[in-house]
């Protein structure tokens, strides 16, 4: 069994998409969509710091892309070895756009708005994610509840994901739950959390504009 796995944010890397442009096809795909959002992914992918690229503005098109990217390149037109399609947060679009639900395009301009409306919600307020990393899950959630924080996201058994007020996050981290440890997350927002509420209008807007698809592989 196979599965593609697409990430969210907090995965990127500086330089991570130049391996995949020495092929001149992946290249010419990534121009394409460069143009069709009118943000230079073969830029941001190779030669931009950590520090541009965690812009949730450039951070969520360039993860899309890059999972569209690797998953063409490895599999060509030919999905049948695929079993299976998962995306985590903004993964999700590129997942869906794998399983065929919507188009690769339709995947890149969703995701340009949903990181630009994204970033201007986060720009309210200094607010970012952090992993919190063992512990008792209920300790672990009444300790960031007493903080103010959210817990945004559960990974999986030992990793909760917490979000919210930079000043909190940093209380977290000098203050862990017994047993956790805190690991800041490479992220400019509390995203999962009503802190990006104002998104919400703008990006279903643009979602109602696209016809899906049954898809062709499990997701």
């Amino acid at each position: 069994m196979l599965a593609i796995l697409a990430p969210g944010q907090g995965s990127q890397t500086p330089g991570f998409l130049t391996p995949w442009l020495e092929d001149s096809d992946s290249a010419a795909q990534i121009a394409h969509w460069s143009s069709l959002i009118d943000l230079d992914l073969t830029r941001l992918g190779t030669t931009a710091d950590a520090d541009e690229i965690r812009d949730t503005a450039n951070a969520q098109p360039l993860l899309v892309a890059g999972a569209l990217l690797g998953t063409a390149r490895l599999f060509a037109s030919d999905t049948s070895a695929i079993s299976y399609v998962a995306g985590h947060s903004v993964g999700e679009l590129a997942a869906a756009a794998i399983a065929g639900v919507i188009s690769n395009d339709d995947a890149i301009t969703l995701v340009r708005t949903r990181g630009i409306e994204m970033a201007k919600a986060a720009s309210v307020a200094q607010t970012g994610m952090s992993a919190v990393l063992g512990g008792e899950r209920d300790v672990v959630v009444a300790a960031l509840s007493a903080l103010g924080l959210t817990a945004a996201n559960e990974n999986g058994a030992g990793q909760i994901v917490a979000a919210g007020d930079i000043a909190a996050l940093a209380q977290l981290a000098e203050n862990p739950p017994a047993g956790a440890r805190v690991r800041p997350l490479a992220v400019a927002g509390a995203f999962h959390t009503a802190v990006m509420q104002p998104a919400v209008s703008v990006l279903a807007a643009k979602v109602r504009a696209i016809t899906p698809k049954d898809p062709a592989l499990a997701i």
